[in-house]
């Protein structure tokens, strides 16, 4: 049984964990306001807020997309949809009064989406400014209106924030009718929600036989029937899951849980990689970051995963087993055999993932290649990771993605790397060594030439980013 509660009602179902938070709100609930759109977490027309109880007894509200939220995910937390944040019937709030001022709606279908988002930026207790409310907002898509309006539209709202105190959020919002005065209640009725569920007995099972979902993002794009009818073993609540920190032997330890969106927020991996919320920009969406698991952008095996080919060059390695039973360590390079093929077993799920914390002086840089900057795959990426001595390589790791069937650690160019001045002809004829390492294929993302030349094109940018003087970019074209 799933307990949780839906906008200002107490919800209990037992409907299979596996179905989406979508299907349960339009179908089970009859709250049509959350669209079905594209089912693939691209369009934002199903965005919805999830606020989840945090240790100080607060409650944090992220945007999630609903179509690829597991039903099970809601439970013990608080679901929003835009049924549930008027105070007022009739009365416009005042995100939503900022659109119809702005002229930021037409067919009306993305609208709720967008409101949502920027509802929950509204919750937010981080200073509310023109990037964070277009931040907000980017995984939403309106095809109407272009994106002036909508734009015009948070600008109005960020100045309307800028009121907003630091403390007792709610109460200010509740007080200027961004939400109804039952939020007020929500942090008590979840603690008193979570001591009930604590008596009870979980509703997960051993991962045996189970499908194992962590946010979902891909299974319920894929396999969505198969999720819902199948028993599920949830992982993304599971704390033991969960979290970043370091070690006393200097290694970085994200639980297979950890979020995209916990990994580009964490003071720990943002101190280790100062352009860190500049990379993550570049991979999927704030709804969608804050869904996706780092373990499953490893296990999904998709040979253009973004976080894969980011630790693919830190050496990352993954932890697999059962919680309570045998455990090994496999080399992230190494977890890949062939196309969408995982060298763990089948009864094996990633537990953590760590890799050694590079040194003040390494550098690192990812790079990615994508039609659009938010929402989109990409059509190669890549990322390096260098040590150096007086302009000479120490060591060098080079991985790459949408250049071979699976996400490739460029071994022979990494130790090609190793010793060699950095100079433009170092860099040419270390790609030389790249493209006998790759294997591109042309499909809907580019020609197999086309992703030849990107690749060369992200190794050159690699080491432009940090060395311009040793590099004429006119040797490199």
């Amino acid at each position: 049984m799933l307990h949780f509660y839906l906008n200002n009602q107490r919800i209990r179902t037992d409907q299979p964990a596996g179905s989406t938070l979508l299907d349960f709100v339009r179908y089970q609930q009859h709250l049509k306001g959350t669209k079905i759109g594209c089912r693939e977490g691209d369009c934002g027309a199903c965005t919805v807020l999830v606020g989840e109880l945090q240790p100080d007894g607060a409650v944090q509200y992220q945007s999630m997309t609903s179509c690829l939220t597991p039903l099970g995910n809601a439970h013990g937390k608080h679901i929003v949809t835009v049924e549930g944040i008027n105070a007022a019937a009739g009365k416009l709030t005042p995100v939503q009064q900022a659109i119809v001022q702005e002229g930021g709606s037409q067919c009306g279908f993305c609208t709720v989406g967008f409101v949502m988002s920027l509802t929950g930026h509204s919750l937010s207790t981080k200073s509310a400014t023109t990037e964070t409310g277009l931040a907000a907002i980017d995984g939403n898509i309106c095809r109407c209106t272009g994106y002036k309006s909508l734009e015009r539209a948070t600008a109005v709202l960020t100045e309307q924030l800028a009121a907003r105190p630091a403390a007792n959020v709610v109460s200010w919002l509740s007080e200027q009718q961004f939400v109804p005065g039952y939020f007020k209640e929500v942090p008590r009725n979840l603690q008193a929600l979570k001591a009930e569920l604590q008596n009870e007995t979980s509703n997960q099972q051993p991962a045996t036989s189970h499908q194992i979902v962590g946010g979902g993002t891909d299974l319920l794009v894929q396999r969505p029937e198969h999720v819902r009818e199948v028993p599920v073993q949830l992982v993304y609540d599971q704390t033991n899951l969960r979290g970043i920190r370091q070690d006393a032997d200097g290694r970085i330890v994200l639980g297979a849980a950890t979020t995209a969106e916990n990994l580009r927020a964490s003071p720990l991996m943002q101190q280790l990689f100062p352009r860190l919320p500049e990379y993550m920009k570049l991979v999927s969406s704030t709804p969608i970051r804050n869904m996706g698991t780092v373990a499953g952008n490893f296990v999904n095996a998709s040979p253009i995963g973004d976080l894969t080919i980011f630790f693919l060059a830190l050496n990352a390695t993954v932890t697999v087993g059962a919680p309570a039973g045998p455990r090994r360590e496999i080399p992230l390079h190494e977890l890949y055999s062939g196309y969408k093929t995982l060298t763990k077993a089948a009864d094996e799920q990633v537990l953590d993932i760590r890799f050694t914390a590079p040194q003040p002086d390494d550098y690192f840089n990812f790079e990615k290649v994508s039609k659009r900057t938010h929402l989109d795959i990409a059509s190669v990426n890549s990322a390096l990771w260098l040590r150096t001595s007086g302009g000479f390589v120490q060591e060098a790791r080079l991985s790459a993605g949408g250049v071979g069937p699976t996400p490739l650690w460029l071994a022979r160019t990494s130790a090609f790397l190793a010793g060699k001045e950095i100079t433009p002809a170092t860099l040419a004829a270390a790609n030389e060594i790249a493209q006998t390492e790759i294997s591109p294929i042309s499909d809907a993302r580019g020609t197999a030439e086309y992703k030849r030349l990107l690749l060369r094109q992200l190794m050159f940018a690699h080491f432009l980013q940090f060395f311009p003087e040793r590099l004429n970019f006119r040797e490199l074209v």
